[in-house]
């Protein structure tokens, strides 16, 4: 069965402080903000509202929060939710206030991290809901932007997904690729097992049945089904008998997860979920008060 409850997703700070600290370096340059700088009195104080502009799931709130603070000093930032929490068109996620400058130099750092995760957390959702009442879990792939994938992987966990292998170091896959090298299934999964200290996954990839016995014989624990249809999914299941873990993958978009799940497969990844997510509409509404 798939876990119905989790502890709330988690980033470390260095890694989020890291990444808005580059990310605000890259928008604020050698010379800052030049058009608050030119606009906006140094005393001037803003006080803002966070606000969803469409319904959807919440993630990176860290990341906002961040940006905000790294900024420089004054700047409140008042989360009214929590990632993986979902939100409605016009609800508040967030209240900001503090000096106005700093507050519109963070802005754009801000909502480009939470607009983009909570756009992933969101599309997971959905792909999650459409699984529920099945022994299915929905996975993410390595498929993700350059640079972002921690938190791109994080707003899969806030969406109710759960997170393939973060990296090539992080567990052992083998692919077809090297299955063709290495000669046989039985031959790169034997060189695997020997090769894998033990507590190193080992997950093997299959295009059908027949690999899909060599690999339960040769004492797979989880296999992937690389591109197979529905038909081939039950088969497969049936074939298993709960020998090793299944996975579904390729070709996995929204109209038909849910068919997939109902194979009886353990995890579906999809790529979709983390490049085909649009970011979620937030915007940031602020109010400039004459004086500190």
């Amino acid at each position: 069965m798939p876990v119905t409850s989790r502890l709330p997703a988690h980033l470390p700070r260095l890694l989020v402080e890291r990444a808005v600290a580059a990310a605000l370096e890259e928008d604020l340059g050698l010379a800052g903000d030049l058009t608050s700088q030119a606009t906006l009195a140094p005393d001037a104080v803003a006080t803002a509202s966070l606000s969803a502009r469409e319904a959807g799931v919440i993630a990176g709130l860290d990341l906002a929060a961040a940006a905000f603070r790294l900024v420089g000093d004054g700047v409140v930032f008042t989360p009214a939710l929590s990632d993986g929490d979902r939100v409605a068109a016009g609800g508040l996620v967030a209240t900001v206030s503090g000096p106005a400058r700093l507050v519109m130099s963070a802005e754009r750092v801000a909502l480009n991290f939470l607009n983009h995760l909570s756009g992933v957390a969101s599309l997971t959702r959905i792909y999650a809901d459409a699984v529920a009442g099945t022994d299915a879990q929905i996975c993410d792939t390595r498929k993700t932007t350059p640079g972002l994938r921690a938190f791109e992987k994080y707003a899969v966990r806030c969406g109710g997904g759960a997170n393939h292998r973060y990296s090539l170091d992080d567990a052992i896959l083998i692919k077809d690729n090297h299955i063709a090298v290495a000669g046989s299934v039985t031959a790169a999964y034997q060189a695997a097992e020997a090769f894998a200290g033990h507590l190193v996954a080992i997950e093997i990839e299959v295009q059908n049945l027949a690999e899909l016995e060599e690999a339960l014989a040769a004492g797979a624990r989880i296999v992937l089904l690389d591109n197979m249809d529905n038909g081939l999914l039950r088969q497969a299941v049936a074939l298993n008998k709960g020998r090793a873990k299944l996975e579904a993958s390729g070709g996995v978009k929204l109209d038909r997860v849910r068919s997939i799940a109902e194979t009886g497969v353990d995890f579906i990844s999809t790529s979709q979920i983390t490049m085909a997510a649009v970011p979620l509409d937030l915007g940031l509404d602020v109010e400039i008060e004459a004086t500190r």
